[in-house]
């Protein structure tokens, strides 16, 4: 049997990158699964046909995550569509780098507002689908530099560390009732956003990598896996970090 056989996952910035290589990793495992991301382009449209050719379901919708209103809707139109939520992933995010002192006040909340509000948007939305259920796994996508913070990322280090406070405290209020909540921190992983960095950022990036290379979208996607089936139905309030013992 598979690990996310009948489950429903929704996972957020689900089009590209890291939550793309979920949403085909969770249909792989049997789950139907739904994206959203700020639009339905080609992307999204193309993970729907890939999630769709392993016999499950697969929707996208066009959402924004940083909008209280938006994420309410999205979840009500997904259990409409779907019939329940089982899995949530936040997936969605954004940067904007800068050193402080020349980091513009709108780059800092941006930042803020995206990574760290659409957590609290979409967390508060889909708890009352999981507390009806007595079950549920939601999933939240940090960062190795909310570990142990980036010069030049002050906004970004701030709404991954937050989240992993707001991680714990939601594994706490929640647990009572089977709904589980956890994190995962990434460090340097292959995607469209490392790969603009020179050669010269990466190999010093590299370097300070003790398995000495860099990460591949599918090994975050393996522990979200984990985190979302009942393998791991004894752990919540974690932050598991997939970053080559980048951070220890």
């Amino acid at each position: 049997m598979k690990l996310l056989e009948n489950k429903k996952a929704l996972i957020t910035g689900g089009s590209r990158g890291i939550g793309r290589a979920i949403a085909i990793a969770y249909a792989k495992q049997g789950a139907d699964v739904a994206i959203s991301d700020l639009m339905v382009d080609e992307d999204a449209i193309d993970v729907v046909k890939e999630i769709e050719s392993y016999g499950v379901k697969g929707k996208a919708y066009a959402s924004d995550a940083s909008s209280n209103e938006a994420s309410e809707s999205l979840i009500n139109e997904v259990v409409k569509d779907f019939g329940q939520i089982d899995i949530l992933v936040n997936n969605a995010g954004i940067t904007r780098d800068n050193l402080l002192l020349r980091m513009s006040e709108q780059d800092w909340d941006l930042v803020i507002k995206v990574n760290l509000k659409s957590i609290f948007n979409m967390t508060k939305a889909v708890q009352r689908v999981m507390l009806k259920q007595r079950n549920g796994s939601i999933i939240n996508m940090s960062s190795v530099v909310g570990l142990s913070g980036n010069a030049g990322q002050s906004n970004y280090s701030a709404s991954k560390a937050g989240l992993i406070g707001f991680t714990k405290s939601i594994a706490q209020e929640l647990g009572s009732r089977g709904v589980r909540c956890n994190a995962i921190a990434p460090g340097f992983i292959e995607t469209a956003m490392t790969n603009k960095l020179s050669d010269e950022v990466r190999e010093n990036w590299i370097k300070g990598i003790p398995l000495r290379r860099s990460g591949k979208p599918d090994d975050v996607a393996n522990i979200a896996i984990f985190l979302a089936s009942e393998l791991s139905s004894y752990v919540t309030g974690q932050v598991i970090s997939v970053d080559g013992g980048m951070h220890m």
